[in-house]
Parts: structure tokens; sequence; C-alpha cells
């Protein structure tokens, strides 16, 4: 066993319930049950994962929700700030900038040996910080996102502004992760970032209490023996995931038998997806129960999980339901379903945005469902013993230079403080 070492694992909040949120308290976890010294730094120490963060973890909360903090950097490296000043000035700044000058100062006070961070904005903190702080520190930034997709279809000017960013920044990094091989791709193309630099290191997703977790009781009667099949889709309200598609999919689906759909998220499309259910005359056989903590339980009673998405990086839901033992159909979408699901193989792919491709996809799964060991075997290959491994691999200096695939095709107790 190596000797133990000190990591931080840097994000800007635990908020909102996504994949990378659930991720960095995965990645945290895992490495510190491998004897290491793990400060979760937050910053903004708020969030539906927080009370996931074990005991073994320290989590420190640099307690800011503001761009404004970002004054005292600015000051004192003008040229860097002049770089961000497309996101800086936008209309809704990325508020974890303002963290940087909290974030230099629990770098130079508490000298971990390495850090990842996870997210763009937290990634551009982190650098910045690293720069400002003067302290040896070897950083990973993790790239989450086909960032192509998320510059073209986000209206604010803070996104519009990310490629150029990433560009001037990135490099300034020991070593850039993408969380799929399509990503690494894409950002090569889009920041001009050497692909062999680029390592693809996927999401330890699938975890030992992911099981338990699935076999937890459901207290809802539409999962009871005997009711119609439940069709289930997860992820935050917002146009990337396209739950719309989803609804006109399933109101197709609908007409033809009985069935039911849940979606399990929150977002700022809630009131879209309810009033498009009612106009597709769906709204009986339609649930939107918000964020829930443990969709794993959903997913292990559900007779079809559905990802609609426009755009990916790699998403973790599909490979949970699959580990669930749940049918999956998926969007072909960039990027990450097409490598989870091996070209089809494990379930089918439709082009992003076609409800009829989907219907036609959702009644085949349910007519002739896979094998449930299958999927799990496939699930199994994006384990968090295995990810957690190459992560460590790389994080602490002993990956190539290159960009080597961190994933499975090459795998096959502190306090918390204020």
């Amino acid at each position: 066993m190596t000797a133990p070492r000190h990591v931080a694992l840097f994000i800007r909040s635990l908020g909102g319930g996504g994949g990378a949120e659930r991720m960095m308290v995965h990645f945290a976890a895992a490495i510190a049950e491998r004897g290491h010294r793990v400060d979760l730094v937050l910053g903004r120490g708020a969030g539906h994962f927080l009370d996931a963060i074990p005991r073994t973890v320290r989590c420190v909360d640099l307690r800011g929700y503001t761009p404004l903090g970002v004054l005292p950097a600015a000051l004192r490296d003008p040229h860097t700030a002049r770089r961000l000043a497309p996101a800086l000035l936008s209309a809704s700044p990325p508020w974890v900038l303002g963290r940087v000058p909290a974030l230099v100062r629990y770098l130079r006070r508490e000298r971990p040996e390495a850090m990842f961070s996870a997210l763009n904005y937290s990634n551009l903190a982190a650098l910045w910080a690293r720069r400002l702080a003067g302290v040896p520190l070897r950083l990973v930034v993790s790239e989450r996102n086909t960032l192509s997709m998320q510059a073209q279809h986000d209206r604010r000017r803070r996104e519009r502004a990310l490629p150029a960013l990433v560009r001037h920044f990135y490099p300034w990094a020991d070593a850039v992760a993408a969380v799929s091989a399509g990503v690494a791709d894409d950002l090569a193309e889009v920041a001009g970032i050497p692909r062999e630099r680029i390592h693809v290191l996927y999401n330890p997703v699938v975890t030992p209490e992911l099981g338990v977790q699935a076999r937890a009781p459901l207290a809802c009667a539409w999962f009871a023996p005997g009711a119609p099949p439940v069709v289930l889709g997860v992820g935050k309200l917002k146009p990337q995931k396209d739950f719309a598609t989803l609804l006109r999919a399933f109101a197709r689906l609908r007409a033809g038998r009985p069935a039911r759909l849940v979606i399990l998220g929150q977002g700022p499309e809630r009131r879209r997806l309810l009033r498009l259910a009612h106009e597709l005359g769906i709204a009986r056989d339609f649930a939107l129960p918000g964020f829930v903590p443990n969709p794993f339980a959903y997913m292990a009673r559900a007779a079809v999980f559905a990802l609609a998405s426009a755009w990916e990086g790699l998403p973790g839901v599909l490979i949970q339901a699959m580990a669930c033992g749940c049918p999956v159909v998926s969007t072909d979408c960039p990027s990450g379903p097409a490598e989870i699901l091996e070209g089809g193989k494990h379930g089918p792919l439709v082009p992003p945005g076609d409800s009829e491709a989907l219907a036609h996809a959702l009644a085949r799964v349910l007519d002739a469902p896979p094998d449930a060991a299958a999927l799990r075997a496939r699930a199994d290959a994006f384990s968090s013993d295995r990810v957690t491994a190459a992560a460590l691999d790389l994080l602490l200096g002993g990956g190539s230079d290159g960009g080597a695939r961190a994933g499975p095709s090459q795998a096959d107790g502190a306090r918390r403080a204020g």
C-alpha cells in the first residue's frame, strides 16, 4: 500500500443534485477509503449531497455565493482578470470565481499535495488560485460535458465564452481529464488542446452502496406488482436533458398500451413539462416528484430507463440504471451513450429529438427486455474501485504525460471543518 497522501477535491457546491456533485462525493469517499487524507473543498457548503459526505472526508466550506469576492485576485493579477472579463462582466457572472481568494488561502494554509477539480468555472477558479497561491500542487482539471454543444446551446455570455477561456487556461493544469472519449475529442477540437494530453477518466458512478440503495423499500403505488410498466427518467429539468422529447415519445407509447412516466429531478423546466403533459393528454400517467436522494430504488423497479438528452458528457444515470438491472434506451447524443452501450449492444440508440424513434425503442424494450445480468456486468466496468485506482494514478503523478484512458478499458476519519 502506498503512503497516505493529502488530496483535495474542489467543486463550486453540492447543489442541484447533478452527476458531477454526486461523483465528487463518491470520489472523495473512495480516496479516503484507501487511507489518504481527503479535503472536499466547496465554494459554498450547500447542496443535496452534504449529508452523504462520510466522516473520513473533511468538508471545507469557502463560504461564498457572490462574484464580488474576485476583486482582490483581480487587483493582484489584472492580466488574468482581463482574460476572464467576458465571464465576470456577463449578466450572470459565475460566482465560484469570487471564491478564488478564499481558495488561495486554503492552499497556502493546508498545502495539499494534489487537487482535482470539476466543472468549467470551478476548474478556472482552481487554476487561477494555484497561480496566485504559489505553492507546490499537482492540479488535474476534469471536463464533464461536450464543450461545443454547451457553448452552442446556452445563450448566456459566460457560457459562449467558455471555449476561449478553456483554450487559454486549461494548459496551466498538470493534467486534463475528460469523462468520455467523445468529450476528449470535442475538447481537443474546440479548445485546441492536443488530444494526446487529454486523459479519459470515467466517473466512479457504480459504488458498493448502490446495490443496497436499489433494494431499499419504495412507497409508491405506481411500482407495485401488477401496475402498468413505468418509464423512468432522471436528471436536472433543463433543456440539455430534453425531457420534452421524452414526454412526446411517452404520449406515442401510451396511445398504444398502458404505461406511466416518472421523471426524477428539479430545475427551471418543471412548469413547462407539466404544461406539456396536459397538452399531450398524459398528465394522469405522468409524475414529477422532484429531486429524490435515492433514485436507485426507482431504477430497480422501473420497466425501462430512458435518456433523451440532446448532449451529455458521460451520463452516469444511464450506467446506474444498468447497474440496477434496468433496461435502458438512449439518444445517440454527443457524447457518452454510445460508449456506455457499446454502439447499441446493451440498449437501443436513437437520434436526439426524435420522439417517434424513441417511442418505438421504448416499445421494443418493453416487449423484449434484455438480460439484467448482462446489463449489470457492463455497468461494473464503471465501478468506483476501477475508476478510483486510475484516477489516483493520474492525480498523484503516476500517470504518463500522454492521454491515457483511465477507465474500464484500461482496468479490463477526519473531522469536518468550517
